[in-house]
């Protein structure tokens, strides 16, 4: 039994052994004792005093006293409110003992206990490749759906591509007036990037448009509405609404280029789903609920033919649906594809992994939802992330500034392979074993940078910086797990064993005890990232952890202690961090090599 649920029962038992009144178990608060404090847990005292009818530090000390009575408590003290509790080694012994050989320690092994529940991420559009703020979205995605599973879930992994629109539009057109009839292979291009270039003609041109009518006298919103180009791409968009073949002919040929490279994308990040949605067929039943809400009057329909929710009585404002001309707009196709995912899989919950820039409008979703009476519309929550932005500044897809998601995996394994030759990590390795590890150092560089930072803060992505040996990085965290597999392999090839320690009759350094109070907190951390939707808190836990094992690594024998009580326990130790580091990098989406 775990020490936390030990402390629980054992204040339970005093309360009825005192005859008072028994606390509920949410008054029962058990947490992580702070740094600056002697203890490895707290007892928060604040909600018991009031039963016990004493001050805090009154009620600390008498709760104290009993709960030291407890085999696995050592020592305690009280700072004002807060009981910290001190405990015995043997209890550290005996849980590395019975965890050591657990491969998947902290995961839930038998997921599927809660409700289904969906993961939307990616969400691509399909007029340019995937760029690095891309990159953040499908890392996220992806490893908050790894994080679900290990804590119970059902999860299905989903993905909605902005497949039509005036975006879409720009590109078909910027193709037939300058593409020449070429092909990606014309141009040896992938085919997203080949699409991204038409994207970028377009802007230039539009650009130019816009600049001469505003210098004739037009001002610049009216000019960005009567540039030709533009008029243009409304055209196109209408007609291809209309089911022109043509333009219907035109748009598969290049959004097949497009899935073609974004595949390729997808797989060099490790990242896949269980379901793509496109925009395309959403839509169409975006705007039969649109058409029903308007029967309902729930909707309203303005003099110009456009159709608005109202959400003024829920202290909003006027959300359009529909414009006049009858085409729809991003939050019709949004109610489509959450009305068709629900029919799909009947989800408990939907997650929308998307940037906190949509903000408004995900809230905006679930309430007209909720006015059209859908009863599921308070499963949708939007999992908000902030921008990556780069030492230079932002990004900007329109002039084609951007960091493209394949150039910079391309970057990522090439540096990890330039510092592993410098630093002579991969010496004596044949050349295929050389490049699969260093396509893994150069992808968990790249994943750990990203997924080690809380999602709802924008973050500065350095190249450099992630690909350090040394410090808060993926390599160096994949060099720890490498060094712990080759000591346990050494330790096998010498006839020394995990087996036989004596977990009550060692003492324990500090450095042992900080190892093993890490891997002991690892299950409530994947439960906390499970809860928060935040990856950076497995991220920050492994890490911590491999900085203590490398510190006790320093420190201490381990093959070669004499003692072989304390060879064996030390050997658990190292069996059961290497797993933690494994399984909890995992859940980050990254591959561990076991050399470097």
């Amino acid at each position: 039994m775990r020490i936390e649920a030990i402390v629980a029962g054992a204040v339970s038992r005093f309360f009825k052994d005192n005859n008072l009144t028994l606390p509920d178990q949410s008054m029962i608060q058990i947490q992580k004792t702070r740094k600056e404090f002697s203890g490895d847990i707290t007892l928060v005292v604040f909600p018991l005093m009031r039963i016990m009818k004493k001050s805090p530090v009154e009620a600390g000390e008498e709760l104290g006293q009993y709960l030291k009575q407890l085999p696995q408590i050592s020592d305690f003290n009280v700072i004002k409110g807060f009981l910290n509790l001190v405990i015995e080694q043997s209890y550290w012994t005996g849980f590395v003992s019975e965890t050591a050989s657990k491969e998947n320690y902290g995961v839930i092994e038998k997921p599927g206990s809660g409700d289904t529940v969906l993961v939307e991420f990616s969400s691509p559009n399909t007029n340019k490749p995937l760029h690095l703020g891309h990159i953040r979205n499908n890392l996220l995605g992806y490893s908050i759906s790894l994080i679900l599973e290990a804590n119970g879930s059902e999860v299905k992994k989903v993905n909605l591509v902005n497949d039509r629109g005036i975006h879409i539009c720009k590109t078909m057109l910027a193709w037939e007036k300058w593409g020449d009839n070429r092909t990606p292979d014309d141009a040896g291009m992938k085919g997203d990037h080949f699409v991204g270039e038409m994207y970028v003609l377009f802007e230039d041109a539009y650009r130019k448009e816009v600049n001469e009518l505003v210098a004739g006298g037009m001002r610049v919103e009216q000019a960005r509405i009567e540039a030709p180009l533009m008029d243009e791409a409304r055209e196109m968009l209408r007609r291809w609404e209309a089911g022109d073949p043509g333009v219907y002919s035109l748009w598969e040929k290049m959004n097949g280029w497009v899935y073609e490279g974004f595949d390729v994308t997808y797989r060099r990040l490790g990242v896949s789903f269980d379901k793509i949605y496109y925009e395309s067929d959403t839509y169409h039943t975006g705007k039969k609920i649109v058409e029903e809400g308007l029967e309902k009057g729930v909707l309203k329909k303005r003099e110009d033919g456009s159709v608005w929710a109202d959400l003024t009585g829920r202290g909003l404002d006027e959300k359009l649906l529909l414009r006049s001309d009858g085409t729809s707009v991003y939050m019709t196709q949004d109610l489509g594809t959450a009305v068709m995912r629900q029919q799909d899989f009947n989800a408990g919950k939907m997650y929308y992994v998307v940037g906190n820039e949509q903000d408004y409008h995900f809230k905006v979703l679930g309430l007209i939802l909720d006015e059209l009476g859908y009863e599921w519309a308070g499963s949708l929550q939007h999992i908000s992330y902030g921008m990556v932005e780069l030492p230079s500044g932002k990004m900007k897809s329109r002039e084609g500034k951007v960091v493209d998601a394949d150039n910079l995996i391309e970057e990522m394994i090439e540096t990890a392979g330039r510092l592993s030759a410098e630093l002579g990590k991969l010496d004596g390795l044949s050349v295929e074993e050389k490049d699969e590890i260093i396509r893994k150092i150069g992808m968990g560089a790249l994943k750990y940078f990203i997924l080690k930072v809380d999602p709802k803060k924008n973050m500065i992505f350095n190249p450099e910086e992630s690909i350090d040996f040394n410090g808060n990085t993926g390599p160096f965290i994949q060099y720890t797990h490498a060094r712990i597999c080759s000591l346990l392999k050494k330790a096998e090839d010498n006839g020394v064993r995990a087996e036989g320690a004596d977990p009550g009759s060692i003492a324990l350094s500090d450095k042992e005890v900080r190892v093993a109070a890490l891997l002991h907190e690892f299950p409530d951390v994947i439960a906390e990232a499970g809860k928060t939707c935040s990856p950076a808190l497995i991220a920050n836990l492994v890490y911590n952890l491999a900085k203590e094992y490398n510190q006790f690594y320093h420190d201490h024998q381990v093959i070669k202690e004499s003692d072989s009580r304390v060879r064996s326990f030390r050997l658990q130790l190292s069996l059961l961090t290497g797993h933690v580091i494994r399984t909890g990098m995992g859940l980050l989406g990254i591959d561990m090599p076991e050399k470097m």
